[in-house]
């Protein structure tokens, strides 16, 4: 298993094409029996890979995740988070653990940038299972931290071409509403809620300085605490957009990408992981009370079923660095890696255990009911 991360982690695949590393997961779980389905759910690089005990109880899913960042790789420690989920089955099925119930390991591509787990969910794939779990690497051991709702979006502007000494009069300069969309999106930021994140980059700007830029394009993220809060964000960014096309002159297209939802930390599975943290030797901190929260696509799975999403120490590293992508192959990372599967393997184990397993899932219905009643009205 550490060969495996190590070696996901010296082949970088970014979403959607996370060809070598779904298959490189896939082949110990069928090599120890699991029955695998793949491509899952329209998407090539998807995969349940499912063993079932014969005896009835619980359906529980491992999330695996593959996919790696444009130009810095795996900063994000995917390699961990895929290996240790099938460490965690391999674990279960070759010790006679399961007991009871179907145990799965669910591939999930393009957490990044693709939203894979909220199409997976949108076609059914998390319908039946009772409870799903994965880890994170991070710089300190946290069993429940909270996840905004967020939505990408790219603007594309379309002005005209002119010379930019001899004739600009003539022109439209799709750059300017670039830049004027980011003066109106900075502008709001005092009338945010705190929560709130707004951040974009220039991804087009043109093709010679000469040129009035006929076309340029930007992509922003909006994050919220909700799903809901963020649709306010939604719309007064998108006024700006509209506004800064207006009066530049130039006509604008706005392509909406999928919104990942707020996550909902079952506790009573979180206490479970914790309990067996503390078996391992480990403990755990609080989450940050505001702030220090990204967004990530298990909060629309969270939605549908009982979830948890704990992170171990890789080292005092930030996500999303160089620094990150070097803890993620190192010691310290495979150990992270490695104690996360005795985790979720032991919580998997605990969910057989029809006591905790119904404590999982009434707090789980009790959530969802409440939130029915509150879409309700």
């Amino acid at each position: 298993m550490t060969a495996l991360s190590r070696d996901i982690h010296s082949h970088p695949e970014l979403s959607f094409n996370e060809h070598r590393s779904s298959a490189a997961l896939q082949q110990p779980l069928r090599d120890a029996g699991f029955i695998l389905t793949q491509p899952l759910a329209e998407l090539e690089t998807a995969f349940i890979a499912r063993y079932d005990s014969g005896k009835p109880g619980p359906r529980i899913a491992l999330l695996a995740e593959y996919d790696a960042l444009p130009e810095l790789g795996h900063a994000c420690g995917h390699n961990l988070i895929g290996t240790a989920s099938v460490t965690a089955a391999l674990a279960l099925v070759q010790s006679g653990a399961l007991n009871s119930g179907c145990l799965e390991v669910i591939g999930t591509p393009a957490e990044e940038e693709g939203g894979g787990k909220i199409i997976m969910a949108e076609q059914g794939i998390f319908t039946d299972v009772d409870a799903v779990m994965m880890f994170h690497p991070r710089e300190k051991n946290m069993v429940t931290r909270g996840a905004l709702a967020c939505v990408d979006a790219v603007f594309k502007f379309y002005g005209k071409a002119a010379h930019a000494a001899s004739a600009p009069h003539l022109g439209i300069s799709a750059l300017d509403a670039v830049i004027q969309t980011f003066v109106g999106i900075n502008g709001l930021r005092q009338f945010f809620t705190d929560d709130v994140r707004v951040h974009g980059i220039i991804t087009h700007g043109g093709d010679a300085t000469n040129i009035v830029p006929a076309y340029a394009e930007a992509k922003f993220l909006m994050r919220a605490a909700t799903v809901t809060g963020l649709q306010t964000v939604r719309h007064k960014v998108f006024a700006a957009v509209e506004a800064a096309a207006a009066m530049s002159g130039a006509r604008v297209e706005i392509e909406e990408g999928l919104t990942y939802a707020e996550r909902n930390n079952n506790l009573a599975l979180a206490d479970l992981f914790q309990h067996n943290l503390l078996q391992l030797g480990l403990t755990t901190e609080a989450p940050p009370e505001r702030g220090g929260v990204g967004s990530s696509d298990i909060g629309n799975v969270s939605q549908l079923t009982a979830a948890i999403h704990p992170y171990l120490r890789i080292g005092d590293v930030v996500p999303h660095t160089p620094e990150f992508a070097i803890a993620a192959a190192s010691d310290a990372g495979i150990d992270a890696m490695l104690n996360a599967a005795k985790a979720l393997a032991m919580t998997a184990f605990d969910l057989q255990n029809p006591e905790h397993f119904q404590s999982v899932r009434q707090e789980f219905c009790a959530w969802q009911a409440a939130h029915s009643v509150g879409d309700s009205k």
